[in-house]
């Protein structure tokens, strides 16, 4: 018997079609496309509350969680009349519609797209420009251990406990935690931003061995707590989102009192629609006492009173009136220099890039060359100075690994070398511009 190329939901009073439901999408786990789509089903009561109403990134995998994704604002241009789209307006002065949310249905249809985490904006259709959602981002560096990322989300509740906000934790479905703050939509982007950064801050004071809110990777330690995702544009996992790891894992809503015991491994695909079913959804209450930014706002002029102004901005956004110079420290020539008001600060960390792939192993591959070549300067390094770097290009990621030779003696670094190996994604951009027009997106995967 041949394959079933496609097979029909029902949901929200709809019928949804699902092609290449066999198809294997966690191939260590043996988790199918069907199966991923039925865990939605079972789920969409939590899911839907991270996204409905909200404009969302499709993340689509159409090889599977092991395979490379691309992003997808705009919107498929085959939908069915019952998806819901809306118009954003970027940083860069560009235009889209992007798919909105708001049943079982709807969600279904995208995860048929090949999206395996949901991935919206913290804004809704009826206001794009004041977001509802401030988002703490936990991101463990290397050697940092999931019990210092569970210290410092303590450290975070702590904090927001005394600004009078409520965060809602959860698991990231990978190495860190996020803690989303409902709030007023009183507040811009930018001032969201600051107060988020203002949050960081506060936390790095008190625990500096264990948390960072330094941008530039070769800076940070412990768990970075990346407060660019609340830039517009950016966007985050949200819950019940099942992540592209090995066992299907799904970032989990949790209540403060599991925080300092939970496991994330314990939470898959296969393991949350019954947590769902027993204990209900841990922030099914968050959108009932929205917060004020005040109090934190307050926080982030005090910083700047005592000279800590901005703070890096992401590639590809506006220059900001007092942001710092955006260039990474170990490119900056100059002697340190702090200067205040600005909260820059210069060094000369001895950063070379080895390796630029589109593929991950393929990076990786290329570190283990470069070790194999430099065998002494090799036996130097520490676990956090090999820095992997995730480069979002214009619809896909890749990768970039470099070595901060900070550890290593100065007659064993040698010369830079080229990267080896020496993606540039750009150059397949200009590359495919010159060639006949892409194909319009298939919705099956």
């Amino acid at each position: 018997m041949g394959k079933v190329s496609q097979t029909v939901l029902e949901a929200a009073g709809r019928e949804v079609v699902i092609t290449n439901p066999g198809k294997v999408f966690f191939p260590q786990a043996g988790h199918t496309k069907l199966d991923l789509v039925k865990y939605y089903a079972a789920v969409a009561e939590g899911a839907l509350r991270g996204i409905a109403a909200r404009p969302i990134v499709l993340k689509r995998y159409v090889n599977g969680a092991e395979g490379e994704p691309f992003f997808q604002k705009r919107a498929p241009e085959q939908h069915p009349e019952w998806i819901e789209t809306v118009e954003l307006r970027f940083p860069s002065g560009r235009t889209a519609r992007e798919i909105v949310v708001r049943d079982a249905a709807q969600l279904l249809w995208i995860i048929n797209l090949g999206c395996i985490d949901l991935n919206p904006h913290p804004v809704r259709t009826d206001d794009l420009e004041h977001p509802d959602e401030l988002r703490v981002d936990l991101d463990p560096g290397p050697g940092t251990s999931w019990d210092d990322v569970r210290r410092v989300a303590l450290i975070v509740h702590d904090v927001l406990d005394e600004q009078k906000l409520r965060g809602w934790p959860k698991t990231s479905g990978s190495r860190g935690m996020h803690i989303y703050v409902r709030i007023e939509r009183r507040w811009s982007f930018d001032q969201v931003r600051r107060a988020t950064l203002a949050l960081a801050r506060e936390v790095e004071r008190r625990a500096p061995g264990q948390a960072t809110s330094k941008w530039w990777k070769e800076e940070r330690h412990g768990v970075f707590l990346d407060y660019n995702q609340n830039a517009k544009d950016r966007t985050v996992a949200s819950a019940w989102s099942v992540r592209p790891t090995p066992d299907a894992r799904v970032s989990m809503p949790l209540e403060w009192d599991e925080v300092a015991g939970c496991d994330p491994a314990a939470f898959t695909l296969v393991t949350a629609p019954a947590r769902l079913a027993q204990r209900g959804d841990a922030s099914a209450a968050i959108d009932t006492a929205p917060g004020s930014l005040d109090k934190l706002l307050e926080l982030s002029a005090a910083q700047e009173a005592a000279g800590l102004g901005d703070a890096p901005w992401p590639p590809h956004y506006k220059k900001q009136r007092d942001e710092p110079p955006r260039v990474a420290p170990s490119r900056v020539k100059s002697a340190n220099v702090t200067k205040k008001g600005s909260g820059h600060r210069q060094s000369t960390q001895p950063l070379i890039t080895v390796a630029k792939a589109k593929h991950k192993e393929d990076a990786l591959a290329g570190l283990e060359r470069w070790k194999a070549r430099h065998p002494g300067a090799a036996t130097f390094l520490q676990v956090d100075d090999v820095l992997v770097d995730s480069m979002r290009g214009r619809s896909s990621t890749w990768t970039r690994i470099r070595i901060n030779l900070r550890h290593v003696p100065e007659g064993e670094r040698g010369a830079e070398e080229p990267p080896d190996p020496d993606y540039d994604p750009w150059r397949d951009m200009e590359s495919g511009r010159r060639e006949s027009r892409a194909p319009k997106t298939r919705s099956s995967s």
